[in-house]
């Protein structure tokens, strides 16, 4: 395994542009890492992150996950950037309401195509052209969600999809394993992030706030911490690994 202690490590943030991506593109840096900036849409805002980042050496990169073509060459940048990728961070998400009871057929369709097509194809079509450029010791993070657990009624795509990448990155856990790459997850409740935003509102926020016995939801910071620590040399024997980020508002076995 390579001395990931005493060298600047490359790493790829998906969906960096704003929320968790952007507080986890920045403990990256602060920890003296280089860091790819990746947005779907948002270049500028992905331009405002890389100049906000300490240190030097960070990019950006543009690709729509849900475009295979396009993502193979977003990491081939990435790659040739840095010369390997040290680091994977799966961050980018769709989150869009779709009930069932509430959503034609056709929009039906066309919202899990949009959800799994980003939060869970596209991780995995990333991932695989990331670890053709990983080493031993490299690190996979996949931000999944506690609606991979309790399900999410609005938006059965998206908790769908975040199981799936739950499932997806264990997987990959077993089958990476013997080349030293290690594979985890964290899985976030409601964070302060304009994803969240509508969600944290009023009395609808303040419902959301009370399912934790802490009073409130998590900062990006605090799930970027958690990222941080599962990339981490120290955290090899964690592969496997889902840390839950919820203040204890939803409790599993």
């Amino acid at each position: 395994m390579p001395d990931t202690d005493n060298r600047s490590r490359g790493v790829l943030v998906t969906g960096a542009s704003r929320g968790i991506g952007a507080a986890v593109a920045g403990a990256f840096a602060r920890s003296g890492d280089r860091v790819a900036v990746h947005y779907g849409t948002r270049e500028e805002q992905a331009v405002e992150v890389q100049a906000s980042l300490p240190g030097d050496g960070h990019i950006v990169v543009g690709a729509d996950l849900i475009d295979a073509g396009a993502v193979r060459r977003m990491v081939d940048e990435v790659a040739e950037a840095f010369g390997a990728i040290d680091v994977l961070v799966n961050n980018a998400g769709v989150f869009e309401p779709h009930p069932i009871t509430d959503t034609s057929y056709w929009e039906w369709q066309e919202s899990w195509r949009r959800t799994i097509g980003v939060n869970l194809i596209g991780a995995a079509n990333v991932t695989w052209c990331v670890v053709q450029h990983m080493g031993g010791g490299g690190r996979i993070v996949n931000v999944s969600s506690r609606g991979a657990f309790r399900g999410e009624p609005d938006q059965p795509g998206y908790g769908a999809s975040k199981a799936g990448l739950i499932a997806f990155g264990q997987s990959l856990a077993r089958a990476l394993g013997p080349r030293g790459i290690s594979v985890t997850a964290v899985a976030p409740g409601f964070t302060e992030t304009d994803m969240a935003a509508s969600e944290l509102e009023g009395e609808r926020g303040r419902l959301r706030r009370a399912e934790s016995p802490l009073g409130r939801v998590a900062t990006p910071e605090e799930v970027a911490a958690a990222v941080l620590y599962l990339a981490s040399p120290q955290a090899e024997m964690a592969s496997g690994t889902v840390i839950d980020v919820n203040g204890a508002s939803y409790l599993r076995m």
